[in-house]
C-alpha cells in the first residue's frame, strides 16, 4: 500500500522525522517496505515568466528569451517552438539537477550566453500519460500563474515522500490512506481527523430514476446507489491527479478519478455508470447466465458462467461485480448523468471470479480481502460531496440501500490481569483501554474489559487478538525479556516417525527425490485416473472456499498428484525421474461431514524414463525388506489406472499393503504424457503395523553350508512365487536361504514355457550336513514341484 506523507497529514498530525515515523510504524505492526523521495532528483527548478522572445543572431532554429524568475531576469537560449511571451514555465537554474543526473551549467549557444534551461514534462520525469497533449510536447506551459521563483516541486506535488507499507492479508482496512492514518494516529498518540462530509445542494429524488434488486444476498451483502446529474466531464483538479498518480493510479476524468480517489482514501471500491445507457430503470444484481459474455472497460471480452456475480439491467450485463465495469456503460465525454455504486461482495466469490477470468484490479484486491459493508454509505456520500466540490455535477437527493443482513459490531471479553501475564508487562486497565480506543474500539472497564470491536476489524475474534493489539501499541521493543521456566522433557521419535524417516532415507539412498504437493486437487482427477465410480476413492470431501476449481477437492489418493508432477517435469525437459511423496489422504467418515475426516498416510513412488516394471518392483522389494517386512507376495491384479498384465498388489498376512505397476497408456494420455510411467502407492498405516525396525544379532555359523542348484522348466504363466512357496513350506530348519538367479526363454525352451533356476543353501546349526540329509529335503522339494506345478528338471 502506497501512502504519500502529505496525504496522510490531512488526517493525522505527523510532527516527527520521516525516519522516526517509519521506525515507530514498523514496530507497531505496520511494516514499511521502502520510502521514495519523489522530488529528490529535481533541485533548483523554479517558476519563470517569459518577458521577451527574439531571434538568435547566429542560428535560425534558436531564439533568445528574457525570463523573470522572481529574484532576477535571466537570458535563456532555447529551440522550443511552443512558447510565447507571457507564458509561465519551469526553469532549471544554473547549478540545478534534473532526473537522470543532468546538471545545468552556464553555457554559450552559438555565441550567446544561456543562464539556465526551460524544462519539458519529460525532462522533469512527469507522468506523460496523465498530462494533456499540449503539455506533453515542447516546453511545459503552466495552465495558471504561480508566484515567480516558486519551487516547481510544490506545484507538481513532488515535495513529498511516498511510503510503501507491507500489509498482511488479515488487515484489509489498511488498504486505504485513512486506514494507514488510523494506525499512525494510534502509534503516535494523535487524533484521527476524518473528512467532514457535507453536500450543500441536492435536487430531485433518486426514486424517480432507478430501483435496485439484489437476487443473491449471500454474494452481495449490501448495495448502495446514488445519482448525480448535470455532469460535465473534464479533467479532475491537479491536486487530485497528483495524489492518484502517487498511489499508482492513472487519472482519466473527473468522475472516474473521484471514484478511484475515494477507494484509495477510504478503502471502498466505487463504480460509476452512465445512467443514459441503462435500460429499464432498474439495477439487478444476479449471477451470470451460462455462456453470457461481456466486454469490460479494458476492451477484453469474457465468457461468463453462473458462478460469477454480475451487475445488470433489464437488457443485460453492465459489469462483473467487484472486478470491472462493462464497456457498454462506460463514462464518456457526452455523459451527463451518472449512477454511483458502492457495495459489499462476498470475498471468496470475487477471488474465484478474478482468478477464473485472469482479471485483477484495485477493486477486486480489496473485495477479495473483505470490505466492511458499513463503509459503503460513507464512501458513496464522500464521492457525491467531491463531485459537488469540483463542480462536476448536481447531487440527486436520497440513495437506494439494499442491506438484508446488517453486520453489527461484536464484543470480546478479556481479563486485564491475563493480558499483563500473557504479554509479560504491567500496565493499568486505563492504559489498555486507551490503546484500544485509539483504534476506534469502545471499552467498558470492570472486572473484565468489554471491548466493542468495529465492523472493519473482522480479524479480531478472541482475547489473544486484543492482547496483540495492546502489545504492538505498547511496543514490542519495550517488552522485557524473561527466562522461560519449566521442566524440560526429552523428545522422542514415535514408531511412525522412525518408519517414515527410514523410508525417506532408503528411497533417497536409491536416488529418489521427495516431492510435496497440495492436499487438494481437481474434481476430474479421478476421471483422469480412470477410477471407477464405485471405488472408495470417489468418496471425497469438497472444499467450501477453494482457491480454484483445480483445488476444490481433498485428495483420497496420491498418484493423481504424482502424475501431474511427472507431466510437468516431462514438459519442462526433465527426461527421467524417480520421485516419492509421503503424505496424508483424506476420507470422510460420513457425508454430510459431521466430524473431522479420517487422515490416511500414504506413500507414492513414481518413475519414468529408461526403466521398466522390474526396476520399480526391485525398489519396492528393497524397501519392504529394509523395513523388516518379509515373505510378502506379489499378486497380479487388474485395475483401470494400470496397464493390464503389468500390475501387482503386495499381500502380507492377508492384507493388501499397496499396488504397483505401469500406468495405462490412456491414463498417461489424460495427463498429456506420451511415455511409460510406473507408479506404486502404499498404505503407511499398514506398513507401520507390520514393519520391524528392531535389529537382531546372531553368532556366525560354526558349520559349513551346502548349496544345491535346481533348474526348472515351467509353463510361462506359473509365477516364480509359487515355486518359492513350496520351498518355504518345507518344515526344516536346514534350509537357510534360496535365491532365483536365472530366468530364461529362448532356444531349447519350448514355446509357452520358461526356465527358472534357483540356488538353495542348506546348513545345520548343530553339526555338519551329510549328503543323505540334504538329498532327502532337496528331493522332497523337487517332487512337490513336479506334482503341484508340473515342473520338469533341466539338465
Amino acid at each position: 500500500m502506497l501512502a504519500p506523507i502529505k496525504w496522510l497529514k490531512e488526517y493525522v498530525e505527523i510532527n516527527i522525522s520521516i525516519e522516526e515515523f517509519v521506525e515507530r510504524m514498523t514496530m507497531s505492526g505496520s511494516k514499511v517496505e521502502k520510502i521514495e523521495n519523489i522530488g529528490e532528483k529535481i533541485q533548483k527548478v523554479v517558476v519563470g515568466k517569459i518577458l521577451e522572445i527574439y531571434s538568435h543572431p547566429n542560428a535560425d532554429r534558436l531564439v533568445v528569451t528574457k525570463v523573470d524568475v522572481g529574484s532576477e531576469v535571466l537570458q535563456i537560449v532555447t529551440g522550443a517552438k511552443n512558447i510565447s511571451e507571457g507564458d509561465y514555465i519551469p526553469v532549471a537554474l544554473v547549478g540545478s539537477t534534473l532526473p537522470g543526473g543532468v546538471k545545468i551549467k552556464k553555457s554559450k549557444l552559438r555565441g550567446i550566453e544561456s543562464q539556465g534551461m526551460m524544462c519539458s514534462a519529460q525532462e522533469l520525469a512527469l507522468d506523460m500519460e496523465a498530462l494533456p497533449q499540449k503539455q506533453v510536447r515542447g516546453i511545459y506551459i503552466f495552465e495558471k500563474e504561480y508566484p515567480l521563483g516558486m519551487d516547481v516541486k510544490e506545484i507538481f506535488g513532488l515535495d513529498d515522500k511516498i511510503i510503501e507499507f507491507e500489509l498482511t492479508n488479515n488487515r484489509p482496512d489498511c488498504l486505504s490512506i485513512i486506514g494507514i492514518a488510523r494506525e499512525a494516529a494510534a502509534t503516535l498518540g494523535k487524533n484521527l481527523v476524518l473528512p467532514e462530509i457535507i453536500i450543500k445542494k441536492e435536487e430531485d429524488n433518486i426514486q424517480n430514476y432507478i430501483d435496485v434488486e439484489v437476487k443473491d444476498v449471500e454474494l452481495c451483502q449490501r448495495y448502495l446507489a446514488k445519482m448525480v446529474k448535470n455532469i460535465k466531464i473534464q479533467p479532475s483538479p491537479r491536486w487530485m491527479q497528483d495524489r492518484l498518480m502517487k498511489v499508482g493510479i492513472r487519472p482519466i476524468n473527473n468522475v472516474v478519478d473521484v471514484t478511484n480517489y475515494v477507494m484509495m482514501e477510504l478503502g471502498q471500491p466505487l463504480h460509476a455508470y452512465d445512467y443514459n445507457k441503462l435500460k429499464g430503470e432498474k439495477i439487478i444484481v444476479r449471477k451470470a447466465y451460462e455462456g453470457e459474455t461481456l466486454t469490460t472497460l479494458d476492451g477484453n471480452k469474457y465468457k461468463l458462467d453462473p458462478s460469477i456475480l454480475m451487475i445488470a439491467d433489464s437488457n443485460g450485463s453492465l459489469g462483473i461485480a467487484g472486478v470491472m465495469g462493462g464497456e457498454n456503460s462506460e463514462i464518456e465525454q457526452d455523459t451527463n448523468m451518472i449512477l454511483l455504486e458502492a457495495a459489499a461482495f462476498d470475498p471468496n466469490n470475487i477471488r474465484l471470479t478474478s482468478k477464473k477470468l485472469g482479471l485483477r484490479t484495485e477493486a477486486s484486491v480489496r473485495f477479495e480481502k473483505g470490505v466492511d459493508p458499513n463503509l459503503a454509505e460513507l464512501a458513496i456520500q464522500r464521492a457525491a460531496q467531491l463531485l459537488e466540490e469540483i463542480n462536476a455535477g448536481t447531487v440527486v437527493e436520497g440513495m437506494i440501500d439494499r442491506y438484508e443482513k446488517v453486520v453489527e459490531p461484536h464484543y470480546i471479553f478479556v481479563d486485564p490481569c491475563w493480558i499483563n501475564e500473557f504479554i509479560g508487562i504491567q500496565i493499568t486497565e486505563k492504559q489498555m483501554a486507551s490503546y484500544l480506543e485509539s483504534l476506534d474500539m469502545e471499552v467498558e472497564i470492570g472486572k473484565v474489559l468489554k471491548v466493542k470491536v468495529p465492523t472493519f476489524r473482522q480479524d479480531l475474534k478472541i482475547p489473544e487478538d486484543i492482547a496483540e493489539e495492546i502489545a504492538r501499541l505498547y511496543g514490542y521493543n519495550k517488552i522485557p525479556s524473561t527466562m522461560m521456566l519449566g521442566i524440560t522433557v526429552e523428545a522422542k521419535r514415535t514408531a511412525k516417525q522412525k518408519l517414515e524417516d527410514k523410508i525417506k532415507k532408503i528411497l533417497v539412498g536409491q536416488g529418489a527425490n521427495e516431492i510435496y504437493t497440495y492436499s487438494f486437487n481437481a474434481p476430474q482427477i479421478l476421471d483422469q485416473l480412470k477410477i471407477s465410480l464405485e471405488d472408495e476413492y470417489r468418496n471425497r470431501i469438497q472444499i467450501i472456499n477453494p482457491l480454484g476449481e483445480e483445488n476444490s477437492m481433498m485428495r483420497t489418493i496420491l498418484m493423481g498428484n504424482m502424475m501431474q508432477i511427472i507431466s510437468y517435469n516431462i514438459h519442462h525437459t526433465i527426461e527421467e525421474g524417480f520421485l516419492f511423496e509421503l503424505a496424508n489422504t483424506y476420507r470422510p467418515k460420513q457425508i454430510p461431514i459431521e466430524e473431522l475426516p479420517q487422515q490416511v498416510k500414504s506413500l507414492c513412488i513414481g518413475m519414468y524414463g529408461n526403466i521398466d516394471f522390474f526396476d520399480l518392483k526391485g525398489i519396492v522389494e528393497n524397501l519392504l525388506d529394509l523395513c523388516g517386512i518379509k515373505k510378502y507376495e506379489f499378486e497380479g491384479i487388474e485395475y483401470p489406472t494400470f496397464h493390464p498384465g503389468r500390475t501387482a498388489q503386495v499381500i502380507y498376512k492377508g492384507e493388501n499393503l499397496g499396488i504397483l505397476g505401469e500406468i495405462h497408456p490412456d491414463v498417461a494420455e489424460n495427463f498429456d504424457i506420451s511415455q511409460r510411467v510406473y507408479i506404486a502407492e502404499f498404505n503407511m498405516e499398514l506398513l507401520n503395523q507390520f514393519s520391524n525396525l528392531q535389529k537382531t544379532y546372531q553368532t556366525l555359523p560354526k558349520y559349513p553350508s551346502v548349496t544345491r542348484d535346481i533348474a526348472l522348466l515351467l509353463k510361462e504363466e506359473v509365477p516364480a512365487r509359487e515355486v518359492e512357496k513350496i520351498i518355504e513350506r518345507q518344515q526344516s530348519d536346514m534350509i537357510e536361504s534360496y535365491s532365483l538367479f536365472d530366468v530364461y526363454q529362448g532356444r531349447q525352451i519350448p514355446k509357452g514355457y520358461k526356465s527358472l533356476a534357483y540356488s538353495i543353501v542348506y546348513r545345520k546349526k548343530n553339526g555338519t550336513l551329510i549328503d543323505e540329509e540334504v538329498n532327502k529335503i532337496h528331493n522332497k522339494i523337487i517332487k512337490e514341484l513336479q506334482e503341484n506345478l508340473k515342473a520338469q528338471l533341466r539338465d
